[in-house]
Protein backbone atom coordinates (compact mmCIF):
# COMPACT_ATOMS: atom_id res chain seq x y z
CA UNK A 1 0.00 0.00 0.00
CA UNK A 2 2.97 2.46 0.81
CA UNK A 3 4.48 1.42 -2.72
CA UNK A 4 1.68 2.38 -4.31
CA UNK A 5 1.09 5.28 -2.27
CA UNK A 6 4.61 6.95 -2.92
CA UNK A 7 5.22 5.73 -6.22
CA UNK A 8 1.77 5.93 -7.81
CA UNK A 9 -1.37 7.71 -6.31
CA UNK A 10 0.97 10.75 -4.74
CA UNK A 11 2.84 11.49 -8.38
CA UNK A 12 -0.42 11.60 -10.04
CA UNK A 13 -2.05 13.85 -7.27
CA UNK A 14 0.75 16.31 -7.82
CA UNK A 15 0.92 16.42 -11.46
CA UNK A 16 -3.07 16.89 -11.25
CA UNK A 17 -2.48 19.63 -8.72
CA UNK A 18 0.37 21.36 -11.61
CA UNK A 19 -2.37 21.20 -14.07
CA UNK A 20 -4.88 22.91 -11.96
CA UNK A 21 -2.53 25.68 -11.24
CA UNK A 22 -1.98 26.30 -15.12
CA UNK A 23 -5.34 26.08 -15.85
CA UNK A 24 -5.82 29.38 -12.83
CA UNK A 25 -3.09 31.18 -14.68
CA UNK A 26 -5.42 31.63 -17.90
CA UNK A 27 -6.65 35.05 -15.89
CA UNK A 28 -5.03 37.20 -14.02
CA UNK A 29 -8.00 37.19 -11.67
CA UNK A 30 -6.72 33.81 -10.18
CA UNK A 31 -3.59 33.62 -11.41
CA UNK A 32 -1.85 34.46 -7.81
CA UNK A 33 -3.87 31.56 -6.21
CA UNK A 34 -2.65 29.30 -9.72
CA UNK A 35 0.97 30.53 -8.79
CA UNK A 36 0.21 29.58 -5.46
CA UNK A 37 -0.67 25.87 -6.05
CA UNK A 38 2.20 25.51 -8.49
CA UNK A 39 4.72 26.39 -5.65
CA UNK A 40 2.80 24.50 -3.05
CA UNK A 41 3.09 21.27 -5.82
CA UNK A 42 6.48 21.57 -5.78
CA UNK A 43 7.27 21.65 -2.72
CA UNK A 44 5.49 18.47 -1.91
CA UNK A 45 7.03 16.87 -5.06
CA UNK A 46 10.63 17.58 -3.61
CA UNK A 47 9.91 16.29 0.12
CA UNK A 48 8.46 13.23 -1.59
CA UNK A 49 11.68 12.67 -3.57
CA UNK A 50 14.15 13.37 -0.27
CA UNK A 51 11.56 10.55 0.84
CA UNK A 52 11.60 7.79 -1.68
CA UNK A 53 15.71 8.35 -1.85
CA UNK A 54 16.18 8.56 1.61
CA UNK A 55 18.01 11.65 2.33
CA UNK A 56 16.38 13.39 5.00
CA UNK A 57 19.46 12.65 6.53
CA UNK A 58 21.69 13.91 4.75
CA UNK A 59 23.39 17.37 5.51
CA UNK A 60 24.52 18.52 2.24
CA UNK A 61 21.14 17.87 0.82
CA UNK A 62 19.58 20.41 3.41
CA UNK A 63 22.04 22.91 2.27
CA UNK A 64 21.76 22.69 -1.02
CA UNK A 65 17.91 22.83 -0.50
CA UNK A 66 18.35 25.96 1.76
CA UNK A 67 21.25 27.83 -0.86
CA UNK A 68 19.20 27.35 -3.60
CA UNK A 69 15.94 28.69 -2.02
CA UNK A 70 17.34 31.56 -0.79
CA UNK A 71 19.08 32.41 -4.19
CA UNK A 72 15.83 32.16 -6.09
CA UNK A 73 13.89 34.40 -3.23
CA UNK A 74 16.86 36.94 -3.67
CA UNK A 75 16.43 36.74 -7.72
CA UNK A 76 12.86 37.25 -7.38
CA UNK A 77 13.20 40.14 -5.24
CA UNK A 78 15.27 41.85 -7.24
CA UNK A 79 13.82 41.33 -10.75
CA UNK A 80 12.14 43.87 -12.38
CA UNK A 81 9.27 43.21 -14.62
CA UNK A 82 11.06 44.19 -17.47
CA UNK A 83 13.53 41.73 -17.04
CA UNK A 84 10.80 39.04 -16.61
CA UNK A 85 11.93 37.57 -19.97
CA UNK A 86 15.60 37.08 -19.03
CA UNK A 87 14.37 35.41 -16.19
CA UNK A 88 12.35 32.94 -17.65
CA UNK A 89 15.00 32.16 -20.15
CA UNK A 90 17.48 31.73 -17.83
CA UNK A 91 15.17 28.98 -15.51
CA UNK A 92 14.47 27.08 -18.74
CA UNK A 93 18.00 26.65 -18.98
CA UNK A 94 19.07 25.88 -15.35
CA UNK A 95 15.97 23.17 -15.76
CA UNK A 96 17.20 21.53 -18.80
CA UNK A 97 21.06 21.97 -16.72
CA UNK A 98 19.40 19.73 -13.90
CA UNK A 99 17.90 16.88 -15.75
CA UNK A 100 21.41 16.84 -17.16
CA UNK A 101 23.13 16.89 -14.23
CA UNK A 102 20.61 14.27 -12.07
CA UNK A 103 21.67 11.99 -15.41
CA UNK A 104 25.63 12.74 -15.05
CA UNK A 105 25.20 12.02 -11.58
CA UNK A 106 23.67 8.26 -11.73
CA UNK A 107 26.14 7.26 -14.48
CA UNK A 108 27.70 4.69 -11.73
CA UNK A 109 23.93 2.85 -12.01
CA UNK A 110 24.03 3.15 -15.53
CA UNK A 111 27.26 1.73 -15.76
CA UNK A 112 25.41 -1.12 -14.37
CA UNK A 113 22.10 -1.01 -16.88
CA UNK A 114 22.64 -3.87 -19.48
CA UNK A 115 19.40 -3.21 -21.01
CA UNK A 116 19.70 -0.46 -24.51
CA UNK A 117 16.88 1.25 -23.59
CA UNK A 118 18.24 2.52 -20.07
CA UNK A 119 21.70 4.27 -22.44
CA UNK A 120 19.16 5.47 -25.09
CA UNK A 121 17.01 7.46 -22.45
CA UNK A 122 19.59 8.82 -20.88
CA UNK A 123 21.47 10.00 -24.07
CA UNK A 124 18.47 11.54 -25.00
CA UNK A 125 18.27 13.62 -21.45
CA UNK A 126 21.31 14.29 -21.69
CA UNK A 127 21.16 15.82 -25.02
CA UNK A 128 17.82 17.88 -24.67
CA UNK A 129 18.80 18.99 -21.02
CA UNK A 130 22.21 20.57 -23.10
CA UNK A 131 20.75 22.09 -25.80
CA UNK A 132 18.08 23.55 -23.41
CA UNK A 133 20.83 25.03 -21.36
CA UNK A 134 22.95 26.47 -23.61
CA UNK A 135 20.33 27.72 -25.79
CA UNK A 136 18.61 29.42 -22.60
CA UNK A 137 21.67 31.01 -21.54
CA UNK A 138 22.13 32.53 -25.18
CA UNK A 139 18.65 33.70 -25.34
CA UNK A 140 18.90 35.27 -21.63
CA UNK A 141 21.97 37.23 -22.50
CA UNK A 142 20.73 38.60 -25.80
CA UNK A 143 17.06 39.68 -23.85
CA UNK A 144 19.56 41.60 -21.30
CA UNK A 145 21.56 43.30 -24.17
CA UNK A 146 25.14 41.26 -23.55
CA UNK A 147 24.77 39.91 -26.98
CA UNK A 148 23.44 41.62 -30.09
CA UNK A 149 19.80 40.53 -30.75
CA UNK A 150 20.04 40.28 -34.33
CA UNK A 151 20.36 37.30 -35.84
CA UNK A 152 24.17 36.07 -35.88
CA UNK A 153 25.53 34.11 -38.75
CA UNK A 154 29.20 33.14 -40.25
CA UNK A 155 30.53 31.08 -43.10
CA UNK A 156 29.78 27.37 -42.52
CA UNK A 157 27.21 27.63 -40.04
CA UNK A 158 24.78 25.84 -41.18
CA UNK A 159 27.39 22.96 -41.97
CA UNK A 160 28.25 22.90 -38.36
CA UNK A 161 24.84 23.00 -36.62
CA UNK A 162 24.14 19.96 -38.66
CA UNK A 163 27.29 18.26 -38.02
CA UNK A 164 26.79 18.75 -33.88
CA UNK A 165 23.04 17.71 -34.88
CA UNK A 166 24.14 14.26 -36.43
CA UNK A 167 26.85 14.23 -33.95
CA UNK A 168 25.14 14.14 -31.35
CA UNK A 169 22.61 11.30 -32.53
CA UNK A 170 25.83 9.16 -33.66
CA UNK A 171 27.23 9.37 -30.27
CA UNK A 172 23.38 8.87 -28.82
CA UNK A 173 24.18 5.46 -30.58
CA UNK A 174 27.39 4.57 -29.80
CA UNK A 175 26.50 5.10 -26.36
CA UNK A 176 23.59 2.42 -26.73
CA UNK A 177 26.04 0.05 -28.59
CA UNK A 178 29.09 0.28 -26.62
CA UNK A 179 27.32 1.29 -23.25
CA UNK A 180 30.37 3.51 -22.62
CA UNK A 181 30.04 6.87 -20.70
CA UNK A 182 32.44 8.83 -22.77
CA UNK A 183 30.23 8.67 -25.41
CA UNK A 184 27.66 10.41 -23.52
CA UNK A 185 30.19 13.07 -22.20
CA UNK A 186 30.57 13.65 -25.51
CA UNK A 187 26.93 14.04 -26.36
CA UNK A 188 26.88 16.86 -23.54
CA UNK A 189 29.58 18.66 -25.49
CA UNK A 190 27.76 18.19 -29.12
CA UNK A 191 24.60 19.25 -27.29
CA UNK A 192 25.81 22.52 -25.14
CA UNK A 193 27.46 23.63 -29.10
CA UNK A 194 24.76 22.79 -30.82
CA UNK A 195 22.27 25.23 -28.29
CA UNK A 196 24.66 28.23 -28.70
CA UNK A 197 24.48 27.70 -32.30
CA UNK A 198 21.15 27.57 -32.13
CA UNK A 199 19.87 30.49 -30.53
CA UNK A 200 22.84 32.69 -32.06
CA UNK A 201 20.42 32.86 -35.05
CA UNK A 202 17.19 33.77 -33.54
CA UNK A 203 16.48 37.19 -33.78
CA UNK A 204 15.05 39.58 -31.41
CA UNK A 205 11.06 39.10 -33.03
CA UNK A 206 10.85 35.53 -32.29
CA UNK A 207 12.23 35.75 -28.95
CA UNK A 208 8.92 34.90 -27.55
CA UNK A 209 9.15 31.74 -29.43
CA UNK A 210 12.46 30.40 -28.85
CA UNK A 211 11.63 31.16 -25.60
CA UNK A 212 8.31 29.23 -25.13
CA UNK A 213 10.57 26.53 -27.40
CA UNK A 214 12.96 26.33 -24.68
CA UNK A 215 10.99 26.00 -21.93
CA UNK A 216 9.12 23.15 -23.46
CA UNK A 217 12.14 21.47 -24.17
CA UNK A 218 13.64 21.47 -20.83
CA UNK A 219 9.92 19.75 -19.48
CA UNK A 220 10.80 17.39 -22.59
CA UNK A 221 14.63 16.69 -20.77
CA UNK A 222 12.91 16.10 -17.41
CA UNK A 223 10.54 14.01 -18.68
CA UNK A 224 12.64 11.76 -20.42
CA UNK A 225 15.30 12.21 -17.33
CA UNK A 226 12.13 11.08 -15.05
CA UNK A 227 11.93 7.87 -17.70
CA UNK A 228 15.26 7.09 -17.41
CA UNK A 229 15.53 6.66 -13.72
CA UNK A 230 12.06 5.46 -13.30
CA UNK A 231 10.65 8.26 -11.46
CA UNK A 232 6.72 8.29 -12.32
CA UNK A 233 6.42 11.95 -11.37
CA UNK A 234 9.65 13.42 -12.64
CA UNK A 235 8.09 12.05 -16.35
CA UNK A 236 4.83 13.15 -15.65
CA UNK A 237 5.13 17.06 -14.55
CA UNK A 238 8.03 17.16 -17.21
CA UNK A 239 5.57 15.95 -19.57
CA UNK A 240 3.27 18.34 -18.96
CA UNK A 241 5.75 21.12 -18.69
CA UNK A 242 6.67 19.97 -22.44
CA UNK A 243 3.23 20.01 -24.06
CA UNK A 244 2.15 23.26 -22.46
CA UNK A 245 5.22 24.93 -23.66
CA UNK A 246 4.90 23.06 -27.13
CA UNK A 247 1.30 24.56 -26.92
CA UNK A 248 2.60 28.14 -26.41
CA UNK A 249 4.77 28.01 -28.82
CA UNK A 250 2.71 27.08 -31.78
CA UNK A 251 0.41 30.01 -30.61
CA UNK A 252 3.44 32.25 -30.59
CA UNK A 253 4.03 30.77 -34.32
CA UNK A 254 0.98 31.46 -35.50
CA UNK A 255 0.94 35.13 -34.33
CA UNK A 256 4.19 35.91 -35.99
CA UNK A 257 2.63 33.88 -39.24
CA UNK A 258 5.58 31.43 -39.78
CA UNK A 259 6.48 28.04 -39.21
CA UNK A 260 9.10 26.93 -36.09
CA UNK A 261 11.45 25.21 -37.97
CA UNK A 262 11.90 28.75 -39.94
CA UNK A 263 12.10 30.64 -36.55
CA UNK A 264 15.33 28.34 -35.49
CA UNK A 265 16.79 28.47 -38.99
CA UNK A 266 16.88 32.63 -38.06
CA UNK A 267 16.42 34.91 -40.61
CA UNK A 268 19.83 35.96 -42.34
CA UNK A 269 18.64 39.59 -43.68
CA UNK A 270 16.91 40.63 -40.38
CA UNK A 271 20.85 43.23 -39.94
CA UNK A 272 19.48 44.58 -43.30
CA UNK A 273 19.34 48.47 -44.41
CA UNK A 274 16.51 50.03 -42.64
CA UNK A 275 15.20 51.37 -45.23
CA UNK A 276 14.65 49.54 -48.18
CA UNK A 277 13.25 50.39 -51.93
CA UNK A 278 10.25 48.60 -51.64
CA UNK A 279 9.57 49.99 -47.78
CA UNK A 280 10.19 53.88 -49.64
CA UNK A 281 8.08 52.51 -53.04
CA UNK A 282 5.25 51.15 -50.44
CA UNK A 283 4.68 54.59 -49.03
CA UNK A 284 6.10 57.41 -51.36
CA UNK A 285 2.54 57.75 -52.82
CA UNK A 286 0.64 58.15 -49.30
CA UNK A 287 3.47 60.64 -48.09
CA UNK A 288 3.35 62.70 -51.11
CA UNK A 289 -0.75 63.03 -51.64
CA UNK A 290 -1.41 63.42 -47.37
CA UNK A 291 1.59 66.16 -46.99
CA UNK A 292 -1.50 68.83 -47.15
CA UNK A 293 -3.18 66.93 -44.69
CA UNK A 294 -1.05 65.88 -42.32
CA UNK A 295 -1.97 65.89 -38.48
CA UNK A 296 0.61 67.81 -36.24
CA UNK A 297 1.05 67.91 -32.16
CA UNK A 298 -1.23 70.88 -32.06
CA UNK A 299 -4.12 68.67 -33.31
CA UNK A 300 -3.74 66.79 -30.12
CA UNK A 301 -5.92 68.98 -27.47
CA UNK A 302 -8.93 68.60 -30.58
CA UNK A 303 -8.64 65.20 -31.29
CA UNK A 304 -8.99 64.40 -27.60
CA UNK A 305 -12.02 66.33 -27.48
CA UNK A 306 -13.41 64.56 -30.10
CA UNK A 307 -12.78 61.78 -29.91
CA UNK A 308 -15.04 58.99 -28.51
CA UNK A 309 -13.33 55.67 -28.63
CA UNK A 310 -9.62 55.60 -28.15
CA UNK A 311 -7.31 52.36 -28.44
CA UNK A 312 -3.56 52.16 -26.96
CA UNK A 313 -1.16 49.63 -28.56
CA UNK A 314 1.61 49.10 -25.92
CA UNK A 315 5.10 47.67 -27.16
CA UNK A 316 8.18 46.58 -25.70
CA UNK A 317 9.57 50.27 -25.61
CA UNK A 318 7.27 50.90 -23.00
CA UNK A 319 8.84 48.70 -21.18
CA UNK A 320 12.17 50.24 -21.48
CA UNK A 321 11.11 53.80 -21.01
CA UNK A 322 8.56 52.10 -17.88
CA UNK A 323 5.85 54.53 -19.10
CA UNK A 324 2.93 52.09 -18.01
CA UNK A 325 2.35 54.17 -15.47
CA UNK A 326 2.21 57.05 -17.96
CA UNK A 327 -0.02 55.02 -20.11
CA UNK A 328 -2.53 54.07 -17.17
CA UNK A 329 -2.44 57.76 -15.74
CA UNK A 330 -3.67 58.82 -19.90
CA UNK A 331 -6.06 55.89 -19.52
CA UNK A 332 -8.17 57.24 -16.08
CA UNK A 333 -7.65 60.65 -17.96
CA UNK A 334 -9.83 59.39 -20.78
CA UNK A 335 -11.99 57.52 -18.99
CA UNK A 336 -12.89 60.70 -16.50
CA UNK A 337 -14.02 62.18 -19.96
CA UNK A 338 -16.43 59.85 -21.04
CA UNK A 339 -13.78 58.32 -23.85
CA UNK A 340 -14.59 54.55 -24.42
CA UNK A 341 -10.69 53.11 -23.56
CA UNK A 342 -9.54 49.90 -24.54
CA UNK A 343 -5.70 48.40 -24.71
CA UNK A 344 -4.89 46.48 -28.35
CA UNK A 345 -1.76 43.65 -27.21
CA UNK A 346 -0.36 41.79 -30.13
CA UNK A 347 0.43 38.34 -29.32
CA UNK A 348 4.54 39.08 -29.55
CA UNK A 349 4.50 42.99 -28.57
CA UNK A 350 6.73 42.41 -25.51
CA UNK A 351 9.99 39.60 -24.72
CA UNK A 352 7.94 37.16 -23.80
CA UNK A 353 4.39 35.80 -23.79
CA UNK A 354 2.26 37.50 -21.99
CA UNK A 355 4.83 40.48 -21.31
CA UNK A 356 2.18 43.18 -21.68
CA UNK A 357 -0.26 41.67 -19.43
CA UNK A 358 2.06 41.43 -17.03
CA UNK A 359 3.41 45.38 -16.80
CA UNK A 360 0.01 46.85 -17.60
CA UNK A 361 -1.16 44.68 -14.51
CA UNK A 362 1.60 45.48 -12.48
CA UNK A 363 -0.02 49.34 -12.33
CA UNK A 364 -3.82 47.92 -12.15
CA UNK A 365 -5.18 48.24 -15.70
CA UNK A 366 -7.80 45.94 -15.28
CA UNK A 367 -7.25 42.87 -17.34
CA UNK A 368 -10.97 43.39 -19.18
CA UNK A 369 -9.48 46.18 -21.12
CA UNK A 370 -6.87 44.29 -22.59
CA UNK A 371 -7.63 42.87 -25.80
CA UNK A 372 -5.28 40.08 -27.74
CA UNK A 373 -5.23 40.98 -31.47
CA UNK A 374 -7.69 38.85 -32.94
CA UNK A 375 -10.43 39.97 -30.67
CA UNK A 376 -9.31 43.68 -31.44
CA UNK A 377 -8.68 44.39 -34.61
CA UNK A 378 -11.94 44.89 -36.43
CA UNK A 379 -12.37 47.98 -34.04
CA UNK A 380 -9.64 50.21 -35.57
CA UNK A 381 -11.45 50.92 -38.61
CA UNK A 382 -13.96 52.40 -35.74
CA UNK A 383 -11.70 53.91 -33.48
CA UNK A 384 -10.82 57.84 -33.08
CA UNK A 385 -7.55 58.02 -31.72
CA UNK A 386 -5.09 55.33 -31.46
CA UNK A 387 -2.39 56.47 -28.79
CA UNK A 388 0.82 53.61 -29.89
CA UNK A 389 3.68 53.76 -26.83
CA UNK A 390 6.89 52.23 -27.86
CA UNK A 391 5.29 50.06 -30.39
CA UNK A 392 6.68 49.43 -33.84
CA UNK A 393 6.63 46.09 -35.66
CA UNK A 394 3.82 44.85 -34.41
CA UNK A 395 1.56 47.74 -36.17
CA UNK A 396 4.29 48.37 -39.10
CA UNK A 397 2.18 48.20 -42.53
CA UNK A 398 5.17 47.33 -43.85
CA UNK A 399 4.56 43.19 -42.81
CA UNK A 400 1.76 43.32 -45.18
CA UNK A 401 3.14 45.44 -48.15
CA UNK A 402 6.85 44.35 -48.53
CA UNK A 403 8.35 40.99 -48.94
CA UNK A 404 11.84 39.51 -47.68
CA UNK A 405 11.46 40.83 -44.34
CA UNK A 406 11.63 39.04 -41.09
CA UNK A 407 8.30 40.44 -40.64
CA UNK A 408 6.66 39.79 -44.04
CA UNK A 409 3.50 38.18 -43.45
CA UNK A 410 3.09 38.65 -40.08
CA UNK A 411 0.33 39.59 -38.37
CA UNK A 412 0.11 43.27 -37.48
CA UNK A 413 -2.48 45.62 -35.54
CA UNK A 414 -4.13 47.71 -37.84
CA UNK A 415 -3.48 50.97 -36.50
CA UNK A 416 -3.20 52.53 -39.85
CA UNK A 417 -7.05 51.98 -40.15
CA UNK A 418 -7.88 54.94 -37.63
CA UNK A 419 -9.03 58.05 -37.97
CA UNK A 420 -5.90 59.01 -36.19
CA UNK A 421 -2.56 57.76 -34.84
CA UNK A 422 -0.14 58.99 -32.07
CA UNK A 423 2.80 57.39 -31.47
CA UNK A 424 5.06 57.98 -28.40
CA UNK A 425 8.69 56.22 -29.67
CA UNK A 426 12.01 56.80 -28.62
CA UNK A 427 12.61 57.68 -32.22
CA UNK A 428 11.61 56.60 -35.84
CA UNK A 429 14.24 54.31 -36.30
CA UNK A 430 13.23 50.53 -37.38
CA UNK A 431 12.19 47.58 -34.37
CA UNK A 432 13.91 44.82 -33.36
CA UNK A 433 13.27 43.44 -37.42
CA UNK A 434 14.84 46.13 -38.61
CA UNK A 435 12.18 47.01 -41.21
CA UNK A 436 11.01 50.67 -41.46
CA UNK A 437 8.10 50.83 -40.31
CA UNK A 438 5.81 52.66 -43.01
CA UNK A 439 3.29 53.65 -40.66
CA UNK A 440 5.20 57.07 -39.39
CA UNK A 441 4.59 58.95 -43.09
CA UNK A 442 1.08 58.79 -43.02
CA UNK A 443 -0.64 62.04 -42.85
CA UNK A 444 -3.17 60.93 -39.76
CA UNK A 445 -0.09 60.11 -37.71
CA UNK A 446 1.38 61.98 -35.54
CA UNK A 447 4.95 61.07 -33.82
CA UNK A 448 5.89 62.54 -30.15
CA UNK A 449 9.38 61.06 -30.21
CA UNK A 450 11.36 61.07 -27.29
CA UNK A 451 11.08 59.03 -24.15
CA UNK A 452 7.51 57.64 -23.58
CA UNK A 453 7.73 58.13 -19.84
CA UNK A 454 8.14 62.06 -20.74
CA UNK A 455 5.80 62.18 -23.82
CA UNK A 456 2.91 60.40 -22.71
CA UNK A 457 2.14 62.47 -19.43
CA UNK A 458 2.27 65.31 -22.13
CA UNK A 459 -0.39 63.58 -24.00
CA UNK A 460 -2.81 63.73 -20.21
CA UNK A 461 -1.69 67.12 -19.95
CA UNK A 462 -3.05 68.40 -22.99
CA UNK A 463 -6.35 66.49 -22.38
CA UNK A 464 -7.00 67.62 -18.48
CA UNK A 465 -6.00 71.41 -19.67
CA UNK A 466 -8.37 71.17 -22.49
CA UNK A 467 -11.53 69.20 -20.28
Amino acid sequence: MTHYLVNFLLPALITAGFLYGIRLMQTPHTALRGNRIGALCMLVAVLLVLWQYGLFGRPMVWAALITGSLIGLRMAQRVKTIQMPQMVALFNGLGGAASAVVILACLNLLVTETWWFGWLVSALALAVGSITFSGSLVASLKLEGWITSKPMFFRGQTFLVRWMLYSTGALAVLAVIDKSPVALYAVVACSLLYGVLLALRVGGPDMPVIISFLNSLSGVAASISGIALGNLLAAGVGALVGVAGMILTQIMCRAMNRDLLSVLRGFKDYAGSPETDNTQAAVSGDASSEASARLTADDIPRLLREAHKVLIVPGYGMALSQAQQAVKDLMDALEKGGKEVKVAVHPVAGRMPGHMHVLLAEVGVDYDQLFDMAKINHEFAETDVVVAVGACDVMNPAAASTEGTPISGMPILKVSEAKAVIVCNLNEKPGYSGVENTLYREGHVIPLWGDASETVPEITAALTQQG
